[in-house]
């Protein structure tokens, strides 16, 4: 990232792509830097290699991986499975370039309608998904394993 006059920072150059197996030891870099229940190795190659259903993406900036995002695609829905960028690139606009790339993608599938699930506490991404045009549909009460904290359902409409 550069500077611009007056101190600004500049939006890195960022290139979203689908992931492949050998993205797979960066993308759990920002899995374990990002989540406190990181997935497994395991778990990003059965989705790469063997799940039909799946689609990833890799944000890519200066060279590195920074971000990626997921998703499943059954019949005319995608459910986003995760969403992750490296704290360090917060700001930047990185989660919304890979939630329109997982929109364009379920598009491209016939897919109508995308759901997900977000901590009720994490703000940020669910500013996110409100500009993205999700809307709040329901609570799944004590979701998240690690610390049975409550999950906001999130759909977005007529993608």
């Amino acid at each position: 990232m550069g500077k611009t006059p007056g101190n600004a920072v500049m939006m890195p150059e960022v290139t979203i792509r689908r992931m492949e197996r050998q993205d797979i030891d960066a993308v759990l870099k920002v899995e374990e830097t990002v989540f406190s229940t990181p997935w497994s190795r395991a778990s990003f190659e059965t989705e790469v290699d063997e799940n039909a259903l799946a689609r990833y993406f890799v944000a890519v900036a200066a060279n590195q991986i920074v971000g990626y995002a997921g998703m499943w695609i059954i019949l005319d829905e995608a459910h986003v499975t995760n969403i992750a960028v490296l704290p360090s690139f917060w700001g930047l606009g990185i989660g919304g370039k890979l939630v329109t790339s997982l929109m364009d993608c379920a598009r491209s599938n016939k897919v109508v309608s995308m759901t997900l699930e977000v901590r009720t506490t994490n703000e940020r991404a669910k500013n996110l998904y409100l500009r993205m045009g999700f809307v709040p549909q329901g609570v799944r009460v004590g979701y998240y394993s690690d610390t049975r904290e409550d999950a906001l359902i999130m759909w977005r409409e007529n993608l």
